[in-house]
């Protein structure tokens, strides 16, 4: 059975995700709503993290290698805890913490700075096996972007992931996902570098892999369960997932890709994750207070 307390969540978190983006009127939607059922399922119902204590030395480690997707994390960290919520509309803001790429030096709970893509897993595995050679319980947790493994860099990390601190010391505490919404910056994938067939190409390194559907929150949960019990070495989860989910008019475009939505935009993007109806959405933000006061706010923002 789904999650109910996860679908809440990462309901919410879409929610700020189009609305810090308005705010900021600039970014990346669609990666963000692609991926943030992903990060909700790890961050609230796998990883070990304490937001009052966010260099605690035992907690879990999330790499989110395709950095331009941050909105996503940073919707996650308020919801948790790590700092307000308010403090979301100010990003890529002069001077916030809340850069258009996440910024470990600037905001405790970031745990490496990313964006440059192609660099994530190779962060991944060198955490892991310091992990592994301590003796330390930590997992490590590394999200890639399926446009961002046209990178080489990802490769001889793949190459190298399943071989590395064995014997002995495989890397069976790292479990890496491919956010595989099928559209880069320009276009889709298949149409700039077609990337298949992904699945055999990590088998053929080594790596167990498991595909999913990435917005299912059950199959998320027992997909990361499976990667928990290969204790051996890495596992690979292929997570097929849509670009915009949730905002039928972002959904499979590239041209959301980087692109905020305006404030009108932004509020028939935030009832339809809601679930409201035009006809129905005065009666919907009359028992919703916290809806309605970032949709007036919103509103505030289309009469500048």
């Amino acid at each position: 059975m789904p999650d109910a307390r996860l679908e809440s969540i990462a309901r919410e978190c879409r929610v700020q995700i189009i609305r810090m983006l308005t705010h900021a009127g600039s970014g990346h939607p669609g990666g963000s709503l692609s991926v943030i059922d992903l990060v909700v399922s790890i961050m609230f119902g796998r990883m070990r993290h304490d937001p009052k204590r966010p260099d605690w030395p035992e907690r879990d480690r999330l790499i989110l290698s395709k950095g331009h997707a941050v909105p996503a994390m940073y919707a996650a960290m308020a919801r948790a805890g790590y700092f307000p919520e308010e403090r979301l509309i100010t990003l890529r803001k002069l001077g916030s913490p809340l850069q258009g790429h996440p910024d470990r030096m600037a905001l405790p709970g970031i745990e490496a700075a990313t964006g440059s893509l192609g660099q994530g897993l190779s962060i991944s595995l060198g955490m892991a096996l310091g992990f592994r050679l301590g003796g330390n319980p930590n997992r490590v947790y590394c999200i890639l972007g399926d446009g961002e493994i046209q990178e080489g860099q990802v490769w001889e990390a793949a190459m190298e992931g399943p071989k590395l601190g064995q014997p002995g010391h495989g890397l069976g505490n790292l479990t890496v996902i491919l956010d595989a919404n099928r559209i880069q910056l320009d276009d889709f994938v298949a149409k700039i570098l077609d990337l298949e067939p992904v699945v055999q190409k990590w088998q053929a390194f080594g790596w167990p892999v498991i595909e999913i559907d990435g917005h299912d929150l059950d199959q998320i949960g027992k997909a990361l369960d499976q990667a928990q019990a290969h204790t051996n070495g890495p596992t690979f989860i292929v997570a097929h997932t849509v670009k915009g989910k949730g905002v039928s008019f972002m959904e499979n475009n590239p041209e959301w890709h980087g692109k905020a939505p305006k404030p009108s935009e932004a509020i028939a993007a935030i009832r339809e994750i809601l679930g409201g109806s035009a006809a129905g959405w005065d009666g919907y933000l009359a028992k919703d207070s916290a809806t309605a006061a970032i949709v007036a706010e919103l509103s505030a923002l289309d009469k500048k």
